[in-house]
């Protein structure tokens, strides 16, 4: 039979070529292992029990840039130290303060590059030099404290609210959207203190839920509920729990990544279970939000604390990242970083942020046609349930996913939008449902038109 005489194969019958070229091949080729950490100076006689100790590695973070370069010795570059000991006086939002655990994920022989360093550890050189903060930037961008309904809770949608215990973190983000609150005071930013003293504010928390039926969803979050000693977490936890209109408790914590190993504390692990058990018990969904950016910061560390807590009963463990220049800003980036969530450490992938319009971050803040051109990119290779979604958290709006925009001048980088609902502040707004709200890109990705307009405008600071 010749080739011309062959039968034609049904096309529903052709074998597929699973060789086929993609934009992305899977699996990811990062091997997932935990970095040895004895490889860095300044840990190099750190016993396996040491390094797998919650105290030791509090003891051991790093808080200032002499701490820094002991850890790297030599392989912390020169220019570089010198670039983050500016940025510490004259950008910097946050404190420094970064677990040995996350350390010990960088890089160390490409620390400029690297992109965990890039968030965790900013440089001045970073920064974009002219437009190193958007003139409509603000200390809290997303007025969460303008819709406390008391103290510390934030009542920005209507059935879901945020209750910031504290604030205080296991490691300080570059880019935190709380650096209004959070952390120790730096040159750049005296934080903001609660008034109420923690008990109070607990109790006049408790005293909101239950008596706003409507509110069936609250995050405890803070800071981060990794530095609330647990028998605390646990009566404060367990109070909501009781609240009959109360069916979904989610626990916001980036030290789940960055400091596992307190999660893995006979302790923790006991007053986890037991919430577990009693969520169960009253028919509420008690599930764990964390917070990673690249897929470096995953280790097998991360993923025995997480299957613990998946064993207990917890309804999920979700991530919700932040999209971030130099860290995870291209297809491959998101894409590992979701299989490894997904595949190796079960983890939900939920959203990625549009990085929040605070002072100094727009070099890690990317223009909404990026994020969308990137929401496109990553659709299809992950199963739909685990496709992250990347939303843009419009100030006075909430969360959008990027294709949502209801218009969008780009040439002039600002976008507009609308909501569906009412904040506590404006419940007496008749225009808070028709009105648009304004979004802006990083003025230095606009075409020269654009930024030619803006030339005039003064840059935020993190004093405003």
């Amino acid at each position: 039979m010749t080739p011309e005489t062959a039968p034609t194969v049904p096309s529903r019958l052709r074998a597929l070529d699973p060789a086929a070229a993609q934009p992305y091949d899977y699996p990811p080729v990062r091997d997932f292992v935990e970095p040895d950490w004895r490889r860095l100076p300044g840990f190099s006689d750190v016993t396996e029990a040491e390094w797998n100790s919650a105290k030791w590695q509090r003891l051991h973070s790093v808080k200032d840039l002499d701490q820094l370069r002991r850890v790297f010795g030599d392989l912390l570059p020169t220019d570089l130290s010198e670039s983050i000991k500016r940025d510490q006086v004259e950008r910097a939002t946050m404190s420094m303060l970064v677990t040995p655990q996350m350390l010990n994920t960088m890089d160390e022989t490409d620390l400029w590059g690297d992109p965990i360093r890039h968030y965790m550890i900013p440089a001045f050189s970073d920064r974009h030099p002219e437009w190193p903060s958007h003139p409509h930037a603000q200390r809290d961008s997303l007025h969460e404290a303008d819709m406390w309904a008391v103290e510390g809770l934030t009542h920005r949608y209507p059935t879901k609210v945020l209750a910031e215990l504290l604030a205080t973190c296991p490691q300080y983000c570059g880019h935190c959207t709380r650096m209004d609150l959070v952390g120790n005071n730096v040159p750049q930013v005296l934080k903001h203190r609660f008034e109420l003293k923690q008990k109070e504010r607990y109790e006049a928390i408790i005293g909101y839920l239950q008596a706003t039926p409507s509110v069936r969803d609250v995050v405890v979050s803070g800071g981060d509920i990794a530095n609330l000693p647990i028998a605390h977490l646990e009566e404060f936890v367990s109070r909501i729990i009781e609240i009959p209109n109360i069916q979904d408790i989610r626990l916001a914590t980036k030290g789940l990544m960055g400091l596992p190993q307190h999660f893995l504390q006979d302790d923790v692990l006991a007053g986890m279970e037991r919430l577990a058990e009693k969520a169960i018990a009253y028919d509420v969904d008690l599930a764990i939000h964390t917070h990673v950016n690249h897929a470096n910061s995953l280790t097998p560390l991360v993923a025995t604390a997480v299957k613990k807590l998946l064993s207990m009963g917890f309804r999920d463990v979700r991530n919700q990242g932040v999209l971030m220049r130099g860290v995870n800003d291209s297809p491959h980036a998101l894409l590992d970083l979701s299989f490894t969530l997904l595949d190796k450490v079960k983890v939900m992938p939920y959203y990625f942020y549009m990085c929040d319009m605070i002072p100094n971050a727009e070099h890690w803040r990317l223009a909404l046609h990026e994020a969308q051109d990137l929401q496109h990119s990553i659709m299809g290779y992950l199963p739909g349930f685990a496709t992250p979604r990347i939303v843009c958290d419009v100030p006075y709006v909430g969360k959008r996913w990027v294709h949502q925009v209801e218009s969008y001048d780009r040439t002039l980088g600002v976008s507009y939008w609308t909501k569906n609902y009412r904040t506590g502040i404006e419940h007496d707004d008749p225009e808070a449902l028709k009105r648009r709200y304004p979004y802006y890109d990083p003025i230095y990705t606009l075409p020269p038109d654009g930024q030619k307009h803006w030339g005039h405008q003064v840059p935020a600071t993190a004093h405003a």
